[in-house]
């Protein structure tokens, strides 16, 4: 799924594409209610139906989040 510059996407404003991998894609993106870019990481739609890659994918996602708060 690529996402044009400018695209909304819920409460994100998406920046660029900043690459991908194994698990998706990650873009920069403007979260529009706290005012601050972000990475939005985004699954190939096809697993989101896979339980093991969705379980891997959050884990994955969690991971940054986590070790902000160190």
């Amino acid at each position: 799924m690529m996402l044009a510059p400018g695209s909304p996407l819920g409460p994100y404003r998406v920046l660029g594409k900043l690459g991908e991998g194994g698990m998706g894609e990650v873009y920069r993106a403007r979260d529009t209610r706290l005012d601050r870019d972000i990475a939005l990481k985004l699954m190939p739609a096809a697993w989101a139906s896979d339980p093991e890659r969705r379980a891997r994918f959050e884990r994955e996602a969690g991971d940054p989040a986590r070790a902000t708060r160190l």
